[in-house]
């Protein structure tokens, strides 16, 4: 087969506007649950190799922001991110979107046009929802992924070019490959790095310091006064099972900090389902200083030394000391003194 021009060449005609990384999820990254902080340095370790990294969790959990953020950790920072949703398109818009099309290769391509592919090269082409690519196009890609190479549709040219692929799934992508929905081999090409996002129920302790950040960005964003939370909409919160994630979290906050005409967020200016969520884990009944003292508790039996504690709950050690008076746990057992 004709091997063609280079992607520099093949992009030198394009106007394509490459996709910017957005910092809509940035508090995301700010974490003092343990299982989040161990997916970041792993990230971040991973960010300095040039193998596909395959990204899963529900939906809402920021995948897409982690993928930005291993792109600035990388060596290629300065080169393209592109995102391709792979549920966005109809099969042939699709296969155009990642490799693209020459003039007439189906109805309305009316010009050559490059895909993601070639946009991406020196960068990061981020899949989003991989387990919706068709059969013909896992075959395609994964065809990429061994050869770095590939054709754009309706021309026989080869194009070769450097992008590193971040995927994404809120599938089971091993469920998928077991009812042979999903290519087992492909599976196996985007998962060398597999990272895992937590639920946002999984990491209560970031709830509320989420919270507060993502308040104090929508009220500018709103033109509004700084806001703070009441104790009951901040237990609220806490107890609410966020099957939305990180990113219903943001809506809610977004609507109550154009609702809410003082300076304070109480419960009304929240959604009647979060603050009568039936499956909440904890009981209605509890006060912000009960969910404050069950958080400590179980920080604290996971941590050998108060620091490593404090560290986790964001706080410095006196203030972890006067906290364990306030909530009667000076004697707690799991952790030595110092």
């Amino acid at each position: 087969m004709d091997k063609g021009p280079t992607v520099d060449e093949a992009r030198e005609d394009s106007n394509r506007p490459l996709p910017r990384p957005t910092d809509d999820f940035a508090p995301l990254l700010e974490s003092n649950d343990p299982v989040m902080q161990r997916l970041l340095e792993t990230a971040k370790r991973a960010a300095g190799s040039d193998a596909p990294i395959l990204l899963t969790g529900e939906s809402g959990t920021g995948k897409d922001v982690l993928a930005h953020q291993i792109h600035r950790w990388s060596p290629r920072a300065e080169s393209p991110f592109v995102t391709v949703d792979c549920t966005s398109h109809a099969e042939h818009l699709l296969e155009s979107e990642l490799f693209g099309h020459m003039r007439g290769a189906f109805t309305g391509a009316i010009n050559d046009e490059p895909g993601g592919l070639e946009a991406a090269h020196g960068g990061y082409i981020f899949l989003d929802e991989i387990s919706d690519l068709t059969a013909p196009l896992q075959t395609r890609l994964l065809h990429f992924i061994k050869e770095q190479s590939f054709e754009r549709m309706g021309s026989e040219r080869t194009i070769t070019v450097d992008a590193r692929i971040i995927a994404a799934s809120n599938h089971d992508l091993v469920s998928e490959v077991a009812a042979r929905r999903f290519r087992e081999d492909l599976y196996y090409r985007l998962g060398v790095i597999t990272l895992r996002v937590p639920a946002l129920r999984q990491r209560p302790g970031d709830v509320l310091p989420l919270t507060i950040r993502m308040l104090a960005g929508a009220t500018v964003r709103n033109h509004g006064p700084r806001l703070g939370l009441s104790p009951e909409a901040s237990s609220a919160l806490v107890r609410y099972r966020w099957p939305g994630n990180i990113r219903e979290l943001r809506n809610v906050i977004e609507r109550a900090a154009v609702l809410c005409p003082d300076d304070l967020v109480t419960p009304e200016y929240l959604p009647d389902l979060l603050c009568n969520d039936p499956s909440s884990a904890t009981t209605p009944s509890a006060s912000l200083d009960d969910i404050e003292r069950e958080h400590i508790i179980r920080v604290m039996a996971e941590s050998p030394t108060l620091e490593i504690a404090a560290n986790k709950l964001g706080i410095n050690v006196a203030t972890l000391w006067r906290r364990r008076k306030r909530y009667g746990l000076a004697a707690t057992p799991n952790v030595p003194r110092n």
